[in-house]
């Protein structure tokens, strides 16, 4: 029997839910600029940097996605691990490495489906929303030490001309912090044995491999200045083109609107000077608890967007923005990604999810913060 084809308002709220902040984005960017019309200035609000930067790596990452070199890689890791424990360590481990080098969304869509299989296959679902609520927190918390690893970051980065070293020693404290935290958490669990057996017999395309993983070292290069942006937009997407032109429809589009859509939206709140006194009055008390607090309001990519124009203090923004990735389920579209995949293996336990998930991240975010209020500033 024929399912009768959905309407357009269905069509609209189900486009609204899978973009949701992408829609958000579009709609304050339309509004802001009923305040402040559009013209020539609009041409500077963007990062073309930030953008190519991003498009870049997301092009590159999707083709060793469809070669499935990260879930091979990940598979192998996990069946090797003898428990319950062990096994959580392993898929928040693989989560936080991940997300330094893939970004978290993506290290979620990727890491996420390795752990329900592996809990699933050892008779052990009552811990899949523990361990997915473990994998979002280091999805969010593993990007924050690399330029490239969040896109919060790769803004500031850019935004700023932030040096490298300076950078990294800015993030290594909080990183290290996160990593001692997500395993104590991992302790907690106990040393239940399990049996994965590696039924898949899944093997690389060694050529392929190689050739993404050096066309992802040169996207890395771009990141750190060491190859021109322009530069790397021509010749990649050229290799691509011949290499794996799927890839091109696979890139999260949605995503660089997204920044696009929110650099109208930060320029043209810079330009309203009752916005601008007040967020550079605010901003001055205490920029790293501003940024927190405003990523569990608007989420942490538009807040590093936002506040970007209104202060100069990129330490603690770099700070605020990713320490604030933990706490609301919207603090990061990473948390949404995972409350999706966890609704649509589990429909009926959302609320016992969502409870576990905001007290975990509350400690998480408590902790952090108070360690950066009177140490890593």
């Amino acid at each position: 029997m024929e399912t009768a084809p959905q309407s357009w308002g269905n069509k609209c709220i189900q486009f609204f839910k899978k973009n949701a902040v992408m829609c958000i984005a579009a709609l304050l960017a339309v509004l802001t600029s009923f305040f402040v019309p559009p013209d020539k200035a609009y041409l500077d609000y963007f990062d073309l940097r930030t953008l190519t930067c991003l498009f870049l790596t997301l092009l590159v990452i999707c083709a060793l996605k469809n070669i499935r070199f990260f879930s091979i890689v990940a598979h192998r890791i996990v069946v090797t691990t003898g428990n319950l424990r062990i096994l959580a360590l392993a898929l928040c481990y693989i989560t936080f490495i991940g997300s330094m080098l893939i970004a978290n969304d993506m290290a979620l869509i990727t890491f996420l489906p390795l752990g329900y299989f592996a809990l699933s296959v050892t008779k052990n679902e009552e811990k899949m929303a523990y361990i997915f609520i473990l994998q979002n927190i280091s999805a969010n918390l593993g990007g924050m030490l690399t330029p490239f690893g969040n896109p919060q970051n790769l803004y500031l980065y850019s935004h700023f001309d932030i040096p490298t070293g300076e950078f990294m020693r800015i993030m290594f404290p909080p990183f290290m912090l996160a990593i001692a935290m997500l395993t104590i958490a991992c302790m907690l669990l106990p040393r239940t044995k399990l049996e994965i057996r590696d039924d898949a017999n899944q093997t690389l395309n060694k050529k392929r491999t190689t050739l993404y993983l050096i066309l992802f070292a040169c996207s890395l290069l771009i990141v750190f200045r060491v190859i021109d942006y322009r530069l790397g937009l021509i010749l990649i997407p050229a290799v691509m083109i011949f290499a794996d032109h799927k890839a091109f429809g696979e890139v999260d589009y949605g995503l660089l609107c997204t920044f696009a859509l929110f650099f109208i939206f930060s320029g043209n709140m810079a330009r309203i000077p009752a916005v601008q006194d007040f967020a550079e009055h605010l901003l001055q008390k205490n920029t790293m608890l501003v940024s927190i607090g405003s990523c569990q309001v608007i989420s942490n990519v538009p807040s590093a967007i936002l506040l970007s124009q209104f202060s100069m203090n990129y330490k603690e923004l770099l700070l605020g923005v990713n320490i604030g990735g933990t706490g609301t389920l919207i603090s990061s579209l990473a948390s949404l990604i995972t409350f999706s995949h966890y609704r649509t293996l589990h429909p009926g336990n959302t609320k016992k999810y969502l409870i576990l998930f905001t007290v975990m991240n509350l400690v998480f975010l408590v902790v952090m913060t108070l360690m950066a209020q009177f140490f890593f500033r």
